[in-house]
């Protein structure tokens, strides 16, 4: 094919082995000066992203624990079936976003704006669903509610991708466990104390005449605090390595080629399995509530111990993962869960209740930990985004079926059922994690 006048012809590699030896080596620049400014920057972002992690932590914890929203949705309608269609819901939101949050980003330079809107509109959900408990009633409150759970879930999935592809470019894989570790446990134990003082007080007193909305504003102003401070004082490198820009079908054509990588290709099937153990979390509160009566005093009560443990565990997880690898986490994690939920089958009474939420929210904080550092380690850098999303993907794809059939099922037959399913599903997920799975830092430092 003759090259069109006016264009220099195409040089070919084995002819000028010079080229591709100076692509390299603005490559290899791109990467020193990345690493440079990560270096000279990394004081300064590592504060923003434990500010930010702070404050956020606190917000979003008092809306996903597995205690306030369950409970509020039983409020509103009494039906175990409606707590789990709004559980589903906010899962389902994140299943649409992920993969359009990472086509977005993948080909960007700079990631912090887009992750600043995202952020916002995350936020502004919040916001809506205080203002639906303060000012709307009857069906209208509860359509209300059920929209804001869509729309905050579709973009916690769009932040997820964009915020957990900026630590990445911020923070060294060296420092990762212990910046989330420290902040979960920062933001956690504050949660846990605010998340006693709103079942105490606010919900039991009906501050400002709807206490459950209330909540939902203080979680609303927190974590608004939290994206504030991470506006003003991250400084982002560019990217080193970026893949070209190409539509969204087309990008997601070429996912099979992630699952080349066999070790991810497990992860992934593991991080089913644990989802779909987690499709029970919105029920144990439920369950507790029928052992020893549901109100303010036993979801704050709950509350607490569960983001407290989580909280005091992140101290332990974050140094541990950074020293031996996440998979290690990973695997301690699943074996406190395991343990959470058979006290709950086989308890009745407030200690192996109580003791149960301990292990829950242990397990809980370092599945989260583990699960989403293991993916920042796989592979190839300029996949990252859509690592992210495509995990994000399919963990959001079975958590927003799953508490539609939980829901019904716990209508149908009772709770028991439902626990021995997901004590199974955690079972599979630890001995393929065990079995199948390499950890990445390993394999990284053999290669």
């Amino acid at each position: 094919m003759r090259t069109p006048r006016g264009v220099p012809a195409p040089l070919d590699p084995l002819e000028d082995p010079e080229g591709l030896a100076d692509t390299d080596n603005r490559q290899q620049r791109a990467l020193a000066e990345h690493a440079r400014f990560v270096d000279e920057n990394l004081k300064r972002n590592y504060r923003a992203n434990f500010i930010h992690g702070v404050l956020g932590m606190t917000g979003f914890r008092l809306i996903y624990a597995p205690t306030i929203i369950p409970a509020y949705l039983l409020l509103l309608t009494g039906s175990t079936a409606a707590v789990g269609f709004g559980s589903a819901l906010l899962q389902l939101g994140a299943t649409i976003s992920p993969i359009a949050s990472g086509s977005r980003i993948e080909h960007r330079s700079h990631i912090l704006p887009y992750a600043i809107r995202v952020g916002s509109m995350m936020r502004l959900m919040i916001l809506c669903l205080a203002l639906t408990g303060y000012f709307l009633t009857g069906n209208a409150l509860l359509i209300g509610t059920f929209a804001c759970f869509l729309l905050l879930g579709f973009f916690t999935g769009a932040q997820r991708v964009a915020f957990q592809m900026l630590m990445s470019k911020l923070i060294p894989i060296r420092k990762r466990g212990r910046l989330q570790g420290y902040r979960n446990f920062a933001g956690g134990l504050i949660a846990a104390v605010l998340a006693w003082a709103a079942g105490t007080y606010l919900i039991t007193d009906e501050w400002l005449g709807n206490g459950y909305a209330t909540t939902f504003l203080f979680a609303f102003l927190l974590t608004s605090a939290g994206l504030v401070v991470l506006k003003t004082m991250i400084r982002e490198p560019a990217a080193p390595v970026s893949r070209p820009q190409m539509p969204m079908m087309q990008r997601i054509r070429q996912f099979p080629e992630l699952l080349e990588d066999r070790d991810f290709a497990w992860f992934l099937v593991v991080q089913c399995f644990s989802t779909m153990a987690r499709v029970g979390a919105p029920f144990w509160t439920v369950y507790a509530g029928t052992r020893l009566g549901l109100d303010g005093a036993l979801i704050g009560g709950l509350s607490f111990v569960f983001l407290g443990s989580d909280t005091i565990s992140n101290v332990l997880w974050g140094p541990l993962g950074d020293r031996w690898g996440f998979k290690l986490i990973y695997v301690m994690a699943l074996a406190s869960s395991i343990a959470g939920v058979v006290l709950l089958i086989f308890g009745s009474t407030a200690l192996p209740i109580y003791s149960a939420f301990v292990c829950l929210g242990v397990g809980g904080s370092g599945w989260m930990l583990a699960s989403t550092t293991m993916v920042l380690e796989f592979g190839k850098t300029e996949d990252t985004p859509m690592r992210l999303a495509f995990v994000t993907t399919l963990e959001g794809a079975i958590a927003a079926a799953g508490p539609v059939i939980a829901g019904l099922m716990v209508a149908g037959t009772g709770f028991m059922p439902l626990f021995v399913i997901v004590l199974a599903a955690q079972v599979a997920a630890l001995a393929l994690l065990i079995v199948k799975v390499r950890d990445p830092r390993n394999l990284a430092a053999s290669a």
